[in-house]
């Protein structure tokens, strides 16, 4: 499929470019003070004389001596790559060619000479939106440590938390991330007094803690897969992020060259080997000699930097909706839907995965050339030549776009669109001109004007490709969604190979937490269909041989595990991880034994088995003790689902535009972060607090959830004030939610369709009419519209929900204390829609009225029995009255319609 010995090369170009920041990582952890094996802190005076450029008599940049000295400490746990052919870069026994060695390319980044060290240094400019200009004076730049924020003390300023900031570079954010690993937990930014302080030495042994746990974990990559350095590449890059996601990839800077730490060390280096590797294929692929490849990429002349030396290729997966929620016969999907629904919204991710993985393969790109991949879209970094072009039309025409007609019949699909880019496009710019901006709008378009090419799906296919079309329905259609034939029968029940399929995984996500990606002609894989080309197998480990000669990717999808010392939850353990959120509630013992599943059918349900809608339904009642009777439980409580759809607010033009000095790590690290939040903190969130909350799809930006109908209110009431937590209060960071109460046996695509609805409303949302007179006009306006929720037909915006939802509580003391009726109850209702339309109609002003006189009957009634007196009565009577028109009355004229939603909630839960 591919030529392994151009990707294998393309593979050491990348991994020299993601480690040529790696001093910075080893010289903050002071390793030349303790690691003598490399010679120390002599070996590093001399790195320093190869390595770092002067600036006024004095050396610079010194993180890049520490690159070469960690590389020769870490070199023993490294795939081969100074043997005796260790193409493109040569080989340390090669005297003549020791020059352009992988350590030289690396660490030789501030003071290039050969071709291979200059690809590596205008990679690292250009992903941080450097002009040449701009970066040679960066490059003069000392290592100022004058205040006590020294780059050992300073920790990542949270991307989130600026963003869209009018104030711009001026401003500096509250909190910083904390140097830790990555888990759920540190995914969240702190106050600036909690992780940043002025001890030097306990800020280095923070970060000797940090390389030590990446030293470990580095040596928990299977050795066997060293000999595949693109397998290998894809373990090492999720250790990378575990390891690099907090650290600061630039903390100096200048007046002319100013520095955010705003990038992670993770981020940076991985943009930087996606542009690295397009470099070098550039010319390698174009065949220019060495020395012209040279002088190209060090010359300061604008034609040079306004070459289209880079394809930027997105993938996007349209359809999702029709791919996920097609339905056929209700009792048929009803059987399945738990498995169907969690297989087809998995499904979406895999293939999302294998496309990207394919047009890597063919392309020969080693896996850090996708910058981002997420929600069913990917963008890769690829040299733009004539034949890169030729293989993306070859795979949209020959591999894509026939699996998806003959599985989904032109209903959803993947499509690839591309653009080139110039080295200038990469560039933060200046003032209100960035060409990096220009960059991104239009790849923004290219992939809207795609969306709408549907119908080019079939373009240089075979046109019988629906030729006998119907004479494949002898067994008619598919149970499970009434347009593909149907070809097996499963437990009574005819379905297509693709349904079974989806059946299938659901299945196995319950049992496994890792699968390999093998060759086609792998025999023993989990799924019965090739996907574009590759067969899937679900396993804990790769034993065989022969399924180690054709494995390509190994990942790890499991959830996090606790730490033994409590400090949070395990994200890396060994092999590459993705990050798919496949949290489902599974059946206990004690849920066997529930009094409420006995009328359920439990006959093939097992421990460990994913909870059927029927169960989700019952979980938020509650036993009443007052109706059991003769050993019988009764309950209370409706038996409902609630269904939750929501996204994030604005995200195009927070990508767009929100970034004061952007650039192409920075874009990258927003779509990383943004996804780890729903893929990384959602799962461990609904597995420790909300354990009965079904994930039908969570990543990128969006999400859909199910579960027990209460309980998912809450989740999102906790979602939203976690989304706050983890953008540093960013008023302009923010999403939008649609809520949807139903019974469990209606169909999934009916809940959908009033989630969407809901959603919609909850996004036209807007507290002030829109202004584009200038940016803090624009920022104004999306930190004023949408940010918003709509549950039982009301939108709300957020900082109302969470008081209104509070007010249950009160609602629930009130009723209990004073006995309250649930006619009484029932009639607020009213009152509050009269309050809400009080504007319309003056005649609705006497709803105090009513609920003075409604509340004064209802207590008459109340206390008219008793042996107090008369007086005593009126002033029991007062008194209640006085404290439920302080508390209902008020709520009712503070929330008016929106009072709706505490009484709806403690409606249903007393319903019997």
């Amino acid at each position: 499929m591919s030529n392994d010995s151009l990707l294998t090369q393309s593979s050491r170009v990348a991994l020299s470019a993601m480690l040529h920041d790696l001093g910075k990582f080893a010289e903050r952890a002071r390793i030349a003070e303790k690691d003598q094996k490399v010679g120390g802190e002599k070996r590093q005076a001399i790195n320093e004389d190869l390595y770092c450029p002067t600036f006024k008599g004095q050396k610079t940049h010194k993180h890049a001596a520490f690159t070469a000295l960690a590389l020769d400490l870490i070199l023993e746990d490294l795939p081969p790559l100074v043997g005796e052919n260790p193409a493109p870069f040569g080989s340390l026994h090669d005297r003549a060619h020791a020059d352009d060695s992988f350590i030289n390319a690396a660490a030789r980044h501030h003071c290039p000479e050969t071709f291979l060290q200059w690809v590596v240094a205008a990679a690292d400019r250009l992903a941080s939106g450097f002009e040449r200009e701009s970066f040679d004076q960066y490059n003069q730049t000392p290592d100022d440590e004058k205040t006590f924020r020294n780059h050992y003390t300073i920790r990542l300023w949270p991307l989130l938390a600026s963003l869209a900031n009018p104030d711009g570079l001026g401003a500096e954010p509250k909190y910083r991330q904390p140097l830790l690993p990555l888990t759920p937990e540190s995914l969240f930014p702190l106050s600036t007094g909690e992780v940043e302080g002025k001890d030097k030495s306990q800020a280095q042994g923070e970060y000797r803690k940090l390389w030590d746990s990446f030293r470990e974990g580095l040596r928990r990559i299977p050795r066997e897969h060293q000999g595949n350095l693109s397998l290998w590449l894809d373990h090492f890059d999720s250790l990378w992020l575990t390891f690099t996601h907090a650290i600061p990839s630039a903390t100096v800077g200048s007046k002319m060259a100013p520095i955010r730490p705003d990038v992670s060390l993770y981020d940076h280096s991985r943009t930087t080997a996606a542009l690295a590797v397009a470099l070098w294929r550039y010319f390698h692929d174009r065949n220019i000699p060495g020395e012209e490849a040279l002088r190209a990429l060090s010359s300061p002349r604008e034609e040079d930097a306004s070459t289209d030396r880079f394809l930027l290729v997105q993938g996007d997966f349209s359809g999702i909706q029709n791919f996920i929620f097609a339905e056929g016969g209700q009792t048929q999907t009803m059987k399945f839907a738990a498995k169907l629904l969690r297989g087809r919204s998995f499904y979406v991710s895999l293939l999302s995965e294998v496309a990207c993985l394919r047009v890597l393969e063919e392309l020969s790109l080693p896996p850090t050339s996708v910058v981002t991949n997420a929600a069913g879209k990917f963008l890769i970094v690829a040299p733009h030549t004539e034949s890169v072009i030729k293989t993306l039309e070859k795979i949209q025409t020959t591999v894509i776009d026939p699996w998806f007609l003959e599985h989904t019949y032109g209903t959803s699909g993947i499509n690839l669109a591309w653009h080139p880019a110039s080295g200038r496009d990469f560039s933060m710019g200046s003032g209100e001109v960035s060409p990096f901006k220009d960059l991104m709008r239009k790849l923004f378009e290219d992939l809207e004007r795609k969306k709408y090419q549907r119908f080019g799906l079939t373009r240089g296919l075979d046109p019988q490709v629906f030729s006998n079309y119907l004479d494949r329905f002898e067994q008619g259609a598919c149970a499970l969604d009434s347009r593909a034939p149907a070809e097996v029968t499963e437990k009574f029940v005819q379905m297509s190979r693709l349904s079974w399929d989806f059946i299938l995984t659901g299945e196995l996500l319950t049992q496994h937490g890792r699968l390999s990606i093998l060759a086609e002609e792998a025999t023993e894989a989990s799924l019965t269909l090739p996907l574009l080309g590759y067969r899937v197998r679900f396993c804990e480990d790769v034993k065989d041989r022969a399924e180690r000669e054709r494995l390509i990717r190994w990942w790890d999808f499991s959830l996090p595990e606790p730490r033994q010392d409590g400090g949070g939850n395990f994200i890396w353990k060994g092999v590459a991880r993705r990050n798919f959120n496949t949290y489902v509630p599974r059946l206990r013992r004690q849920d066997l034994d529930n009094p409420q599943f006995q009328k359920l059918d439990l006959a093939e349900i097992e421990e460990g088995g994913i909870k059927s809608f029927s169960m989700l339904a019952m979980e938020d009642r509650t036993a009443d003790h007052d109706r059991s009777r003769g050993g019988t439980p009764s309950y209370k409580g409706i038996e409902a689902l609630a269904v939750i759809k929501g996204d994030v607010d604005n995200l195009g033009m927070l990508i767009q535009n929100g970034f004061s000095a952007p650039n192409f790590s920075r874009m990258a690290s927003l779509s990383r972060q943004i996804n780890a939040f729903f893929t990384i903190y959602l799962p461990t969130l609904c597995q420790k607090e909300f354990p009965n909350t079904y994930t039908v799809f969570a990543g990128g930006d969006d999400f859909f959830l199910i579960g027990p109908w209460h309980s998912t209110i809450l989740l999102a009431q906790r979602m939203r004030e976690d989304f706050v937590r983890f953008v540093g209060g960013n008023p302009h960071v923010h999403f939008s939610a649609g809520m949807a109460v139903t019974k469990p046996g209606i169909p999934v695509r009916h809940m959908v369709e009033m989630a969407e609805e809901n959603l919609e409303a909850a996004k036209s949302f807007v507290k002030e009419s829109k202004s584009q007179n200038s940016k803090a006009a624009n920022a104004k306006f999306m930190e004023d519209s949408k940010n918003a929720v709509t549950l039982f037909d009301q939108t709300v915006p957020w900082e109302k929900f969470t008081p209104l939802v509070a007010q249950t509580k009160n609602l629930e003391d009130l009723i209990g204390l004073y006995n309250l009726s649930s006619g009484y109850v029932y009639g607020l209702l009213n009152l509050s829609l009269m309050a809400e339309k009080v504007k319309s109609n003056p005649h609705n002003a006497l709803w105090k009225s009513w609920f003075s006189y409604r509340t004064r009957r209802f207590l008459e009634s109340a206390f008219r029995k008793g042996g107090t007196s008369k007086e005593e009565k009126e002033r029991q009577i007062t008194q209640a009255q006085k404290t439920l028109t302080e508390s209902i009355g008020e709520g009712i004229t503070t929330h008016r319609a929106d009072y709706k939603i505490p009484l709806f909630i403690y409606l249903y839960k007393q319903r019997h």
